[in-house]
């Protein structure tokens, strides 16, 4: 579809008013600073004008609309009051959703974490460490969107009579068992999704491990050793502790990420069969069925929930720090 010049104008218009006004700023800018001496504040404060007004126009005045948005209904422009808050507690769909998201909020970064974990402090300090860490972290080289496509071939159903496509149905049929639709059944295709999403995010997690582990001293580990503790006794009594803000980190960092998850159950499910999450609820409310107050409801619940995470990570690096 060529690129229509005329019907784009009005947009195209817009962002040149504001790379207009972002240029005057930032001239206005090194014109104070260039006219003569500035107060350290003051200076500082100009230097950072440009950012908060990118933040604002960017970040707050969205977020302002959305609040707005999820008070409306009818497309957004009948007030609606808190109807799109009690729908998303009352309605079958939604609630679905909600339950979806804790399981995915609970399961991925303990499972993502503790398989990182095994597989960091099972490969560290070995000769072939550097090999062993790139392999679990090829799967962060594709997309969340080819993660979801190659699982679905993983998974794919085909009828007893016929030749299986699918590896686990494969397997299963190989071992004398009937293919099974594993993306149909639920709650466990919630399950079978949730296994994607560790598969691509375990590397994360054993790369930054692993490196949290070279860092124990190993002073600590050869007294332990020469005191007669086991290599477990080593691993939770000196390892753990030591590594333990980095695992908070990883913890959190995973959590945050599961709460946006959306390219898995689009790509594989699109929501179907009740695997849908809020992400997806809330990208189909406002964009697949006209409800933008629902949606922006979704939206809003979505960064209530997210917030606590965020200023956790926050503070935890500023103790680190």
């Amino acid at each position: 579809m060529p690129f229509d010049v005329v019907a784009q104008q009005p947009k195209l218009l817009y962002l040149l008013q504001g790379l207009a006004a972002f240029a005057a700023v930032v001239s206005l800018i090194v014109l104070a600073l260039h006219r003569g001496p500035v107060r350290r504040r003051a200076a500082v404060l100009l230097l950072l004008t440009p950012a908060l007004l990118l933040l604002a126009v960017g970040l707050l005045f969205p977020a302002l609309r959305t609040l707005a948005l999820s008070f409306t209904g009818n497309g957004g422009d009948a007030w609606a009051g808190f109807d799109n808050y009690v729908w998303m507690f009352t309605d079958p769909r939604a609630l679905v959703a909600l339950g979806n998201t804790l399981a995915w909020v609970v399961l991925v970064p303990s499972l993502a974490t503790s398989v990182g974990l095994l597989y960091a402090a099972a490969v560290v300090r070995s000769r072939c460490e550097a090999l062993a860490l790139s392999l679990v972290l090829m799967p962060m080289a594709i997309s969340l969107v080819g993660a979801g496509v190659v699982w679905k071939f993983v998974y794919a159903y085909r009828p007893a009579e016929g030749a299986q496509i699918g590896l686990l149905n494969q397997v299963v049929v190989a071992f004398g068992g009937e293919p099974r639709q594993w993306l149909v059944d639920s709650p466990w295709n919630v399950l079978f999704l949730i296994v994607v999403m560790v598969w691509a995010q375990a590397g994360f997690a054993a790369v930054l491990l692993a490196g949290a582990i070279r860092a124990v001293p190993g002073e600590l580990t050869e007294a332990a050793r020469l005191d007669g503790a086991s290599p477990r006794q080593i691993f939770w009594r000196i390892t753990m502790p030591s590594i333990r803000p980095t695992l908070l980190v990883v913890v959190l960092a995973q959590a945050i990420g599961t709460f946006k998850a959306f390219d898995i159950v689009k790509t594989m499910t699109g929501g179907q069969f009740d695997t849908g999450v809020i992400a997806h609820e809330m990208y189909d409310q406002a964009f697949r069925y006209g409800e933008t107050g629902r949606g922006a409801a979704l939206a809003v619940l979505l960064f209530v929930l997210v917030t606590p995470f965020v200023a956790h990570q926050v503070r935890a690096q500023r103790r680190a720090g």
